[in-house]
């Protein structure tokens, strides 16, 4: 396989990443909009509509913001500070980012029900697709992992065998999604307990996930993904340390 993958579409010649990463935002956002209609939404539409507003506008600047952070030698010695940041980008970020701005969006139109649950599945759809992308682009994008000498390393483009760090994500995804369906069928979850099973669950994943991916490392080979990582599963610990909270209770 010869990395980066590029496509021909129409009379342009793309890279698989960039057609990806739009595909997944158009299906992700199609399915939301089938699971709102086919389940029903217990947030009125003009709630929903901000909701979703304060998600795109904290996933950009969350993405853009930790990425930029990713690498903190590359921002100090960038020609072009603007262009580094719009070049740079991290699904971690958009995450915690999105999750910012929907809460400082539901405190100011005052909105007390959680908006997660319905954008979970989308969510997971829309990062698969992407990591399709990320795999295409070899070594040529950070989302590629440290040599190894386990049987299922990749030549990613620079004849080294690596980790297919994409590819551990979306398997990850996969079972992740299942997972929550799983779940979700057997137990009686409050609301929003799905988003935040999600978000703990994707985060820890990372966390581990970027021991094993080459960048700036802080001490303790923490990166700066992995410590947004941790911020976000602290923000989630006392889900972690209760996960009762999540059952809904039964009343006799």
């Amino acid at each position: 396989m010869q990395f980066p993958v590029y496509i021909n579409l129409f009379s342009l010649h793309l890279p698989l990443h960039a057609v990806t990463e739009t595909l997944g935002m158009f299906i992700g956002f199609r399915y939301f909009l089938y699971l709102r209609k086919k389940q029903g939404d217990g947030i009125v539409s003009s709630n929903r509509t901000w909701a979703i507003i304060g998600a795109i506008f904290g996933a950009l600047l969350g993405s853009r913001l930790l990425g930029t952070l990713e690498n903190p030698p590359g921002l100090l010695h960038a020609d072009n500070l603007l262009l580094y940041i719009y070049q740079n980008k991290t699904i971690v970020g958009g995450l915690l980012g999105g999750l910012v701005g929907v809460e400082l969006i539901k405190k100011a139109i005052g909105e007390r029900h959680s908006t997660g649950d319905l954008f979970v599945y989308p969510l997971i759809l829309a990062m698969i697709i992407g990591r399709i992308g990320c795999f295409s682009m070899g070594i040529y994008e950070e989302t590629y992992g440290l040599p190894t000498s386990l049987p299922w390393g990749m030549n990613l483009g620079d004849g080294l065998l690596r980790h297919p760090v994409s590819l551990y994500e979306i398997i990850f995804l996969i079972l992740l999604w299942q997972m929550l369906a799983f779940i979700s069928q057997r137990r009686n979850l409050v609301n929003g307990a799905r988003f935040k099973l999600f978000m703990i669950a994707y985060l820890l994943f990372r966390f581990l996930l970027d021991f094993i991916k080459p960048g700036y490392r802080f001490a303790f080979g923490i990166g700066s993904i992995q410590l947004a990582c941790m911020a976000g599963l602290c923000y989630y610990l006392p889900v972690i340390l209760f996960p009762s909270r999540l059952i809904q209770k039964q009343y006799a």
